[in-house]
């Protein structure tokens, strides 16, 4: 198995209303694809509970069966529209962690 671990900083010049209301939507659409990518075995979006000592806004935890999984979720219409529409346009930094579990 894999697992896909993000973390996304929101772009400084959105206010707090804002990205309460974007991190929403962002674990809306992406948990929203538990089920309909292939290979997606487990997705969580963590937006709440964050602490002051963080410098990430949300993180995107989630398990695949394999690393070619992975590769076929990165490029899978209903991600892409996600990735393009909810996040990308919002977010200003993004890490990636990917490992084998």
């Amino acid at each position: 198995m894999t697992k896909h671990i993000i973390l996304w900083t929101l772009k400084p010049e959105l206010s707090e209303e804002q990205k309460a209301l974007i991190k929403k939507e962002i674990k809306a659409g992406l948990e929203g694809l538990a089920g309909v990518v292939p290979g997606l075995l487990d997705i969580k979006v963590q937006i709440e509970g964050r602490l002051a000592s963080s410098n990430a806004d949300l993180m995107l935890d989630c398990t695949l069966e394999s690393e070619e999984a992975l590769k076929e979720y990165a490029v899978h219409p209903a991600h892409l529209e996600v990735a393009n529409n909810k996040v990308r346009p919002f977010t200003s930094v993004r890490s990636c962690l990917d490992f084998e579990i």
